[in-house]
């Protein structure tokens, strides 16, 4: 019994796993998309969830600074009922303001080169999501 953190971005989904106690989020993968076919993510993600017998998924909300909700939020909240019409499962939304931002300053504080940054900055973003959410649930 897993959470998985998801953090959707243009054309990258960034995915975030929990330790099976629920306690510690971890960056997990991160996948590529075109921005409009979900197909192209939940082949993917068919497997994750199966695989690792996740009972949570944890989508970041991208409310504007103003707690507003803009472009990209109603992309999260289109994916957030995609997501739960085929896995049947509560998609729990965390307010994900700045957590690029975050994981960015994270991965500049340990000397990570530009190019290695892009790769992973979205599952680092997606462990700030999911870690949100663990702390929030009180573990």
């Amino acid at each position: 019994m897993r959470c998985l953190g998801l953090d959707l971005g243009t054309k990258t989904l960034g995915l975030a796993m929990s330790d099976k106690s629920n306690t510690i989020a971890a960056p997990y993968k991160v996948l590529r998309w075109d921005g409009e076919n979900y197909n192209l993510l939940f082949k993917e993600l068919d497997e994750i969830i199966v695989n690792n017998s996740i009972t949570d998924l944890v989508l970041g909300l991208p409310k504007n600074m103003n707690n507003t909700l803009g472009f990209a939020a109603e992309r999260s909240l289109k994916f957030k009922e995609a997501l739960e019409s085929r896995y049947n499962l509560d998609v729990k939304m965390v307010d994900e303001r700045l957590s690029t931002v975050e994981a960015t300053n994270y991965l500049l504080d340990a000397d990570m080169s530009r190019k290695k940054r892009k790769k992973v900055v979205d599952g680092v973003a997606a462990s700030i999501i999911l870690d949100t959410y663990l702390k929030m649930k009180g573990n």
